[in-house]
């Protein structure tokens, strides 16, 4: 899906080499509902993904991603259809949580209210403050649930596509998840990793910033079932400011998703591009795409989702 790409601007996008599924919303549902919660953990282009996911489930392009049951006329104007996506206008109004919508709208979804969860934790930047560390352990559990977890991962513009801060950000989520969450540590740790991963925590250590001493869940997993997908950000279009055009251009932008990609398959998380997917599609502000691209990501995300095999759970 990553290594697909579109004839034309705006063209549908068409992924290389895979057959795509774009799921009915009752399919999306029976995906969704094989896991205990589906956790997305990442900045503003994550928070597009959860709320093309409710406009999945809701089967409502017009207010589908936004909390529209307490919108004002003004809101109801400004933040339909397309415009559910403009971070300017709308951001504060994104659906954060299935939960919130099961509370306020629950006749709007189209799954049966007690079967998904799907949420996110905005964590946009490295350091990583202490109260978004403390709300990812609240929310999970330290025995074992009925059925899994999935992890969705997103970073990197805020960090200025430095991808050792990248790694140090993904490294200290992971990290947080197997101490609050034992049942997920199932993996092992090459002696290469260990020491690697434990010199790069004393050195952050020494400089008072933040690093991941626990390295149990690098390498190859021996069994269990810890699914996790990485992100990485979209291209960047002609909108974007030209100051950012040096360090968060394409060049820096197509390297850094390549990077990406290595590093977290040596931490056992799976990649997945959108670059090819966003160069020729249609951006409020050079970073952000429209509805039409970010239903796309989001059918890429459910199509993962569908191939893990829970199963092994």
């Amino acid at each position: 899906m990553s290594s697909g790409g579109r004839i034309g601007h705006d063209a549908p996008y068409m992924p290389r080499g895979c057959d795509m599924r774009w799921f009915s919303s009752e399919e999306i549902c029976e995906i969704l509902a094989r896991f205990e919660k589906v956790v997305i953990v990442g900045d503003s282009m994550m928070r597009h993904v959860i709320g093309s996911l409710n406009v999945l489930i809701r089967k409502d392009l017009g207010y589908g991603a936004v909390t529209d049951w307490n919108f004002s006329p003004e809101e109801r104007k400004e933040c339909f259809c397309n415009y559910q996506f403009n971070v300017k206008s709308c951001s504060i109004q994104g659906i954060f949580k299935t939960a919130d919508v099961v509370k306020n709208d629950p006749s709007s979804l189209s799954c049966p209210a007690s079967t998904v969860d799907v949420m996110i934790e905005q964590m946009i930047r490295f350091p990583i403050a202490p109260e978004e560390l403390g709300r990812l352990r609240d929310l999970l559990p330290s025995s074992k649930p009925s059925r899994p977890y999935a992890f969705i991962f997103g970073h990197g513009l805020w960090n200025d596509l430095d991808l050792q801060a990248t790694l140090d950000w993904l490294d200290l989520i992971l990290d947080t998840t197997v101490s609050s969450a034992p049942w997920l540590q199932t993996g092992y740790a090459s002696s290469h990793s260990i020491n690697s991963i434990s010199n790069l925590a004393s050195k952050r250590s020494r400089k008072g910033e933040q690093a991941s001493t626990r390295i149990s869940w690098l390498g190859k997993r021996q069994n269990g079932f810890w699914p996790r997908l990485f992100l990485t950000p979209n291209a960047a279009g002609k909108e974007k400011p030209d100051e950012w055009l040096i360090s968060q251009g394409n060049k820096a932008l197509t390297i850094f998703e390549e990077s990406v990609k290595e590093e977290a398959g040596r931490r056992g998380v799976e990649h997945l591009g959108t670059y090819n997917m966003s160069i020729q599609s249609n951006k409020f502000d050079g970073v952000h795409v429209d509805l039409k691209g970010n239903l796309i990501k989001a059918m890429m995300v459910l199509n993962w989702l569908n191939m893990l095999e829970v199963e092994n759970f």
